[in-house]
């Protein structure tokens, strides 16, 4: 139970940047990016291939930066050439298919035996014992979290909140829309593609399949956080994506440990999961509503 426990907070900690990033995408500027899966899988082959190339430090800013090259494409697409963000997303994630192959070499996987990693080297440190791991996952999440909040906080950051809010207004304000969406993605892609960057060393792998899906689970760790902490300020958006990874990776972890449920399932019980998870709201207020339908219905009777 304690390795189970382990994998569960490490995996949290590693993907809720992912959240990290939709909530900067899908909440603040509300724009549905789906860039996302090639962005993960593209931070993902970047990380490998220089930490292949015995580089593992360099190849974390890498991911990052190849990951807002994939956000600048997104938000060009957007402002410049007027198309639709959820069609510039899949745009964007079509092309980078080939270039994730580009980046490991023209291969489909790439792996790192016997290489040096952020990880191995910290474990080597011998800080956190067993627990070396999470300890550097959740470094890196906690410490990328503070400065989104931070750069969240500053004039641009605020622009950028205000463009999501109302863009008309922002326009009439003599602040550039186009240049807010653009730095808004950039970053958020830069959040996933360090994401990605920090799965591929953990694992030593890279695989052209390894982002399937990560948008809607993201997605999903970024709804159950925001039911369980609440929505308001940047801070506590930033903690609710970071509860809702873990949370998530631990429902996930019980289901593969107790085998409620057969492996070949797994997938379905992920779109249950998912699907649950971003419909939370819609059933949270639907059974408040019929709460006070029937507390209406009781105070009807007992004045008959």
């Amino acid at each position: 139970m304690l390795f189970v426990t382990q994998t569960a907070l490490e995996l949290g900690f590693q993907y809720a940047l992912v959240a990290m990033a939709l909530f900067l995408s899908y909440r603040v500027l509300d724009i549905a990016d789906l860039t996302t899966d090639g962005c993960f899988i593209l931070g993902c082959a970047v990380s490998v291939s220089l930490t292949a190339a015995g580089h593992p430090f360099l190849a974390i800013p890498a991911a990052m930066a190849a990951g807002a090259c994939a956000g600048f494409v997104t938000a060009f697409l957007q402002t410049k050439l007027g198309v639709p963000s959820i069609l510039a997303g899949i745009v964007t994630n079509t092309g980078l298919y080939t270039v994730n192959l580009m980046a490991m070499g023209w291969k489909a996987n790439q792996s790192l035996l016997r290489q040096d990693t952020i990880f191995t080297l910290f474990r080597d440190t011998g800080i956190g014992g067993s627990w070396n791991a999470i300890l550097l996952s959740a470094g890196i999440t906690v410490l990328a979290g503070v400065l989104l909040v931070a750069f969240l906080g500053t004039r641009l950051g605020l622009s950028i909140r205000a463009t999501g809010d109302n863009r008309d207004m922002v326009r009439a304000s003599s602040i550039n829309p186009t240049f807010t969406i653009t730095i808004g993605l950039c970053i958020a892609n830069a959040l996933t593609g360090l994401s990605g960057a920090v799965v591929g060393q953990a694992q030593k792998t890279a695989d052209i399949n390894a982002g399937t899906g990560v948008v809607v689970i993201g997605l999903a760790c970024l709804i159950i956080g925001e039911t369980i902490v609440g929505r308001g300020s940047m801070f506590r958006g930033a903690i609710a994506v970071i509860v809702g990874s873990i949370l998530y990776r631990f429902i996930y972890a019980i289901v593969l440990y107790t085998k409620v449920v057969p492996i070949d399932c797994l997938k379905l019980v992920t779109a249950i999961v998912v699907g649950l998870a971003i419909a939370a709201p819609t059933l949270k207020s639907w059974a408040a509503f019929q709460a006070r339908k029937r507390k209406a219905l009781a105070a009807r009777k007992g004045e008959k």
